[in-house]
């Protein structure tokens, strides 16, 4: 039982903005990290409060500097895939994981020590809401609004008919 859901145009406009500014904010956090030679993900995962063995083991000498490489590089792909409406369902999927692994080695759990934070929370942190928004990204095509799988959509469409 499909049913199809016809957006308005506020509500699809929403939803690329939405989109853009996940993306914004992923290209900015890989920008920053790959321009400043000394950071690294080491202290982040070696303070890991939940699964502590797992992110020790990727804070380790043999796993950081591979850690950190694809930790920026899924930062800005996902950042320009979102920016430039490609590949969005796959990049959605990646901001994801990324974003899971960062709430897992700092949940805001009860009875789990917070850390540095911006705020209190219990449960539900940043890290998950935005997780919950590429879900939303996911599941609504709004590269076929705007973005390059748009254009390329209509290039298909033309080779076809002629």
């Amino acid at each position: 039982m499909s049913q199809t859901i016809k957006l308005t145009t506020a509500q699809t406009s929403g939803l690329v903005i939405l989109r853009l500014f996940v993306g914004w904010h992923f290209l900015y956090e890989g920008v920053i990290k790959l321009y400043s030679p000394s950071w690294t993900a080491k202290g982040y995962l070696l303070s890991a409060t939940y699964m502590k063995n797992f992110f020790q083991w990727l804070a380790g000498e043999s796993m950081i500097s591979i850690v950190d490489t694809l930790n920026i590089a899924a930062l800005l792909i996902v950042g320009l895939g979102l920016i430039l409406g490609y590949k969005t369902k796959l990049v959605s999927i990646i901001g994801i994981g990324l974003l899971l692994m960062y709430y897992f080695a700092h949940p805001p759990f009860p009875g789990y020590p917070q850390g540095i934070t911006e705020g209190s929370y219990w449960i539900i942190n940043k890290n998950l809401i935005e997780a919950a928004a590429l879900m939303v990204i996911f599941l609504f095509p709004t590269s076929k609004v705007l973005g390059l799988e748009r254009l390329w959509a209509k290039k298909n469409v033309q080779a076809s008919t002629t």
